[in-house]
């Protein structure tokens, strides 16, 4: 499928809170920066043979917006490794980053499921399992909150587009906002399928009626509502399927 031609630097997802590119969300009220599952040094964890690009490209990214924004605060929405046990050399660059940030401002780490049962605590130091920011809760969304409205990252919530490729998205609703993965590797869940109908309905959405903003690099793509989306798509594929049921239904009178 085709992205559509209405375009942003940022759209609005409520009052005061933005989605942005590079999957990252503001909240402008506190000037608190949030990102999702970073899954920093994805690489060690998984024991391959790459350099922590990974790392370095989210480092990169959160320092630049966070300078951009003048934010005051930083919060990772769990996941913030991909596992704990990882090299000496990993759990540096780790640190590295983390400190890098901490010297342009707070930083937050909520626990997700890949910091394991001790929370990361060797590679991370301390982590919260849950933090309030500008009256929503913020979690990281393996575990379905009972806060009235609350923020989560962990379903990597993405919007295929063809050819193997698919973009990050953010899902929104009154009650819920989910943040995508910063993490590059992440391919994500397909926000068109019953699996993301089924996590919504775990924190009370019904699917259809969420907000559907795509993340690029450097500009958003708002949708509307996923009911939208959907219907937007079934029509582009009646479309390209009318031409071939002309073709085959005139064939079929000719051998008559």
């Amino acid at each position: 499928m085709s992205l559509p031609s209405a375009k942003a630097l940022e759209h609005a997802l409520g009052d005061d809170i933005v989605a942005l590119p590079q999957s990252l969300l503001w909240l402008a009220r506190s000037r608190t920066l949030v990102a999702a599952d970073a899954h920093l040094a994805y690489e060690d964890v998984i024991g391959g043979a790459l350099p922590l690009w990974s790392t370095a490209t989210s480092l990169h990214t959160l320092l630049l917006v966070a300078r951009q924004r003048e934010a005051a605060e930083i919060v990772f929405l769990g996941d913030v490794i991909h596992g704990s046990s990882m090299s000496e050399g990993a759990a540096g660059a780790v640190g590295n980053a983390l400190a890098l940030l901490r010297a342009q401002c707070r930083v937050t780490l909520i626990a997700g499921n890949h910091e394991g049962r001790r929370r990361g605590a060797a590679v991370l130091g301390r982590t919260e399992e849950s933090v309030e920011r500008d009256g929503w809760q913020l979690v990281h969304g393996d575990v379905p909150s009972l806060a009235p409205r609350t923020i989560v990252g962990h379903l990597h919530p993405s919007l295929p587009l063809g050819a193997g490729t698919s973009m990050p998205v953010f899902l929104c609703a009154p009650t819920l906002i989910v943040v995508p993965a910063l993490t590059p590797y992440s391919s994500g869940l397909n926000v068109l399928g019953r699996d993301c109908t089924k996590a919504l309905a775990t924190f009370g959405v019904e699917s259809v009626a969420a907000g559907v903003v795509a993340s690029g690099e450097d500009c958003v793509f708002p949708f509307g509502s996923l009911a939208a989306l959907r219907a937007l798509l079934a029509s582009d594929r009646a479309q390209l399927a009318q031409p071939f049921e002309r073709g085959v239904t005139h064939r079929g009178r000719r051998k008559r």
